[in-house]
């Protein structure tokens, strides 16, 4: 997989460029994953808001509550479960995709034909991939946000203007450029991983089955390893 890591980067800044085949996977990979990744920041901007309530009562903290869910959405759940979401989606496509391609002779036809299967085949879908999960992440935090002043508005009243201050009033520059960074490696990663499993997809159609959940299942756990190299980072820089 390293050396796999490694032909994206040299091939991938090489002319000729795939922009229609990238443009196509902006749609697919991007636009297509908006109502899944929307849904999954809605509920979980107000379930973490309703579920937060009773215990923030309990300290009369019941002010703090927009800025915890705030806090809480925009350094961690959002980016990880966003991702989560995207690899469980994107991962599996990919690597079925790809593996049904290999199957089915597709990418040896491709060779045999002169055209570069790699670079129209991989190097644009990571390249997706990775600038894609921020922007779907950053639109799943407002979503989420969103939807935690709804389930505030449930058992109280709060203005749009207040709630939104009282978020900003305790963000900073450290909580949201961590965030946003470490969505790229994860983006990269569910592309790089979704790719070679289906790119070396073997045995047949069992091995397209076999390449899709393998793509997910260790997809998910790099991102919790990268999530969890970003949070030590960030400690050593002094940004948490």
């Amino acid at each position: 997989m390293t050396r796999f890591a490694g032909r994206f980067f040299r091939e991938g800044f090489r002319p000729r460029y795939e922009l229609a085949e990238l443009l196509y996977q902006c749609y697919v990979i991007g636009y297509q994953s908006l109502p899944l990744v929307g849904i999954t920041g809605f509920i979980m901007g107000i379930v973490l808001t309703l579920q937060s309530r009773p215990t923030m009562a309990q300290f009369g903290a019941e002010s703090w509550i927009p800025t915890m869910v705030g806090l809480t959405i925009i350094r961690e759940m959002g980016p990880i479960i966003t991702a989560l979401i995207f690899a469980g989606k994107i991962g599996s496509s990919i690597g079925a995709e790809l593996g049904s391609m290999r199957v089915t002779e597709q990418i040896d036809a491709m060779e045999v034909s002169g055209t570069n299967p790699f670079k129209y085949l991989v190097v644009t879908r990571v390249l997706v991939t990775t600038l894609m999960l921020p922007v779907l992440t950053l639109l799943a935090d407002a979503i989420a946000l969103y939807a935690s002043y709804l389930g505030i508005n449930l058992k109280g009243v709060t203005t749009i203007a207040l709630f939104v201050n009282n978020i900003l009033s305790r963000l900073t520059f450290g909580d949201v450029l961590p965030a946003v960074i470490k969505t790229f490696f994860f983006g990269f990663a569910v592309g790089i991983i979704g790719c070679y499993k289906g790119y070396y997809s073997e045995k047949g159609t069992e091995g397209v089955g076999q390449a899709a959940n393998s793509a997910v299942v260790v997809s998910s756990l790099v991102i919790f390893i990268l999530d969890l190299l970003a949070v030590q980072v960030t400690g050593m820089l002094g940004l948490n």
